[in-house]
């Protein structure tokens, strides 16, 4: 963090008055953030360091970020430290991916294909799609990126009209913004969100430490004749990531 950011950030910290301290630093923070002067990108000095020269407690500093931390404004990165990102993504629960999500809230989203594979679709793939128990399907796992930062892990199974869809394809583009170049409409889906801890491989892949919370979803999404287009199961970070339901009485 620049030195002069730093000094008119906290310049009128008020040790004497009614407002905690932890709550001063980190409204000073986001303000900072959502008036762009600290950037995406931008990375905070560690609690220790930060401390010292606010004189400030460990435990204060340490809640300050970490309440930006659940507002999606910083996030925590094993060997780089703590980061500024332009928020949480929001989404709302819809038919929209999160390549197109991103690319809207001006996220910049970057793919890493993990895997690409012709495969047979196995009994949860098979009821989900609607096609044979052992009939072909392209089975792909893309790592979602937003800024630099690894978001959600995707995983497809797709029928076998959709195999010559490529790699570098993948790479490029959303999965449903290549099927709707595809003439594709995509009209209904069914759709499960849970949670559960990140695994080893999983912790890797975001850049967590496992047995950070995850939040999960499952996706089987239909064309407008019924038939089935993609099925998904993927699992995001839930400190940059969440869904929105608007909720109307009857």
């Amino acid at each position: 963090m620049d030195d002069n950011i730093m000094a008119n950030l906290f310049s009128d910290l008020n040790r004497a008055g009614p407002i905690p301290l932890y709550y001063q630093v980190e409204q000073r923070i986001e303000k900072a953030i959502l008036e762009g002067a600290l950037p995406a990108g931008a990375r905070l000095e560690n609690e220790v360091a930060l401390g010292e020269r606010l004189n400030l407690s460990r435990p204060t500093i340490r809640r300050a970020i970490q309440d930006l931390v659940d507002k999606g404004l910083l996030v925590r990165r094993r060997g780089v430290g703590t980061q500024v990102v332009h928020g949480r993504v929001t989404r709302g629960v819809e038919l929209t991916s999160l390549f197109d999500d991103l690319t809207k809230g001006e996220q910049r989203p970057t793919t890493q294909l993990l895997f690409y594979s012709a495969d047979k679709a196995n009994d949860i793939v098979a009821d989900r799609l609607g096609v044979p128990l052992g009939s072909p399907v392209l089975h792909i796992r893309r790592l979602r990126i937003a800024n630099g930062v690894p978001v959600a892990v995707l995983e497809n199974w797709l029928p076998e009209h959709f195999l010559d869809i490529s790699e570098n394809e993948l790479s490029v583009h959303g999965l449903y913004e290549i099927l709707r170049g595809r003439g594709v409409t995509i009209r209904v889906a069914k759709q499960k969100m849970g949670a559960r801890t990140a695994n080893s491989a999983e912790a890797a892949h975001l850049d967590i430490d496992r047995g950070t919370a995850l939040l999960t979803m499952e996706r089987a999404a239909f064309d407008n004749s019924g038939v089935g287009i993609e099925y998904g199961s993927h699992y995001y970070r839930p400190d940059l990531y969440s869904f929105e339901v608007n909720l109307v009485e009857k």
